[in-house]
C-alpha cells in the first residue's frame, strides 16, 4: 500500500495573533505527506530550489517519505508563500506569493510510482493535475484538492480535473465558487454529478462533511485551547483521511467515516504549532489518544422518550 502525492513543497512566512514564523517548512504536498506518513507509505512528487535545507530532506526521510519524485533545481529558489491571520483563523490573507521553481514545473511521475494504490493531487495548477492523471497509470483511487485561486482563473480546468477523480476535498468557500450554491447538501450533490463518488467539505473550525452514496457524515472539529497556525490544516486533514483509507485497503461508508476523523485528528495537531513543528513531536499513541477524544465528542446515549 502506498500513496503518490503531487503538490507543492514551500517556505512559509506566517503571522497569526499568536506569533510568527519565517521560512517555515510548508506547501500542500508537505503537510499532506507528513500527516499521511503516520498511516502508510508516501511517495512525493514536487520541486524545490537549491536553497532547500538539508534538514528538511532529512525530516522527510525520517518519516519514510519516498523522495525519488522530488526534483531539486540547484540554481532555483523554492516556492514561497507569505500570509497572515487575524481574529478569524479560517480566513488566510495572502500577502505575497513567490512562484520561483514551480512557475514552469511539470510534474513527472517516476515509473516506480505509477499504478500506486492511491494518487492524491494536492493544490497545484489544475492543468497539471489533469496531466498527472493522464500519466499516472491506473491508481486504485484518485483524490484531488483545489483552492479558490484556481476557481477564480481556471474554473473550467478545475471542473475537468474533478470529473476525472473518485474523491474531492474542498472547503465551504470553494464549494460556493464551484457550484454557485450556498446549501452544502445540494452543492455536494452537484459536485458528485460531475463524477466523484465521494465529496468531503472542509469547514475549518466547524469540522467536516462527507458525502458518499446516499449518506452524509458530519465530523466535529476538536475544541482546542490554542491555535497557532492554521496553514496546511486542510492538507493535513486530507493526509490523515487518505492515509487511513490506504491503510484499510478498502473504501466503504465505515472506513470513510473513520478516515474523516483521522483527518480531523491530524489537522487538530497541525494547528497547534507553526509549520510542521507539532507533527514532528507526535507519535502513534498520541494519534490514538486524540482519536478517542473525538469519539467522546460525539458518543451519546439513545433517546429515552
Amino acid at each position: 500500500m502506498s500513496i503518490t502525492v503531487v503538490g507543492t513543497v514551500a517556505f512559509d512566512d506566517v503571522v497569526s495573533p499568536f506569533g510568527k514564523i519565517a521560512n517555515g517548512l510548508g506547501g500542500s504536498a508537505t503537510h499532506f505527506s507528513v500527516a499521511a506518513s503516520f498511516f502508510t507509505t508516501v511517495k512525493l512528487v514536487a520541486v524545490v530550489g537549491g536553497d532547500f535545507p538539508r534538514e528538511h530532506i532529512d525530516f522527510f526521510k525520517s518519516r519514510k517519505i519516498d523522495l525519488e519524485g522530488l526534483k531539486v533545481i540547484p540554481d532555483g529558489k523554492t516556492f514561497k508563500w507569505v500570509g497572515s491571520y487575524g481574529d478569524d483563523l479560517n480566513d488566510a490573507k495572502t500577502l505575497e506569493t513567490q512562484l520561483n521553481v514551480i512557475a514552469n514545473f511539470k510534474p513527472e511521475i517516476p515509473e516506480t510510482y505509477k499504478n500506486n494504490n492511491v494518487l492524491f493531487l494536492a493544490n497545484i495548477d489544475p492543468d497539471q493535475q489533469i496531466r498527472v492523471i493522464q500519466n499516472a497509470g491506473k491508481p486504485g483511487l484518485i483524490a484531488l484538492d483545489t483552492m479558490n485561486l484556481w476557481l477564480d482563473i481556471k474554473k473550467d480546468a478545475v471542473i475537468k480535473a474533478i470529473k476525472m477523480v473518485d474523491l474531492v476535498t474542498i472547503n465551504e468557500y470553494e464549494v460556493r465558487q464551484l457550484t454557485g450554491c450556498h446549501n452544502m447538501v445540494d452543492a455536494a450533490g452537484m459536485i458528485r454529478q460531475m463524477g466523484p463518488k465521494i465529496v468531503v467539505i472542509k469547514r475549518g473550525g466547524y469540522g467536516a462533511l462527507m458525502f458518499y452514496q446516499d449518506q452524509v457524515f458530519s465530523a466535529p472539529a476538536m475544541p482546542l485551547k490554542q491555535i497557532y497556525d492554521p496553514t496546511g490544516a486542510g492538507d493535513s486533514f486530507a493526509g490523515g483521511m487518505v492515509g487511513y483509507l490506504d491503510l484499510c485497503g478498502e473504501v466503504n461508508l465505515k472506513t470513510l467515516k473513520t478516515a474523516v476523523i483521522c483527518g480531523s485528528v491530524m489537522a487538530s495537531f497541525n494547528v497547534e504549532k507553526f509549520s510542521c513543528e507539532r507533527l514532528k513531536e507526535i507519535n502513534r499513541d498520541d494519534i490514538i489518544a486524540r482519536f478517542k477524544v473525538f469519539e467522546d465528542l460525539v458518543v451519546f446515549d439513545g433517546l429515552k422518550y
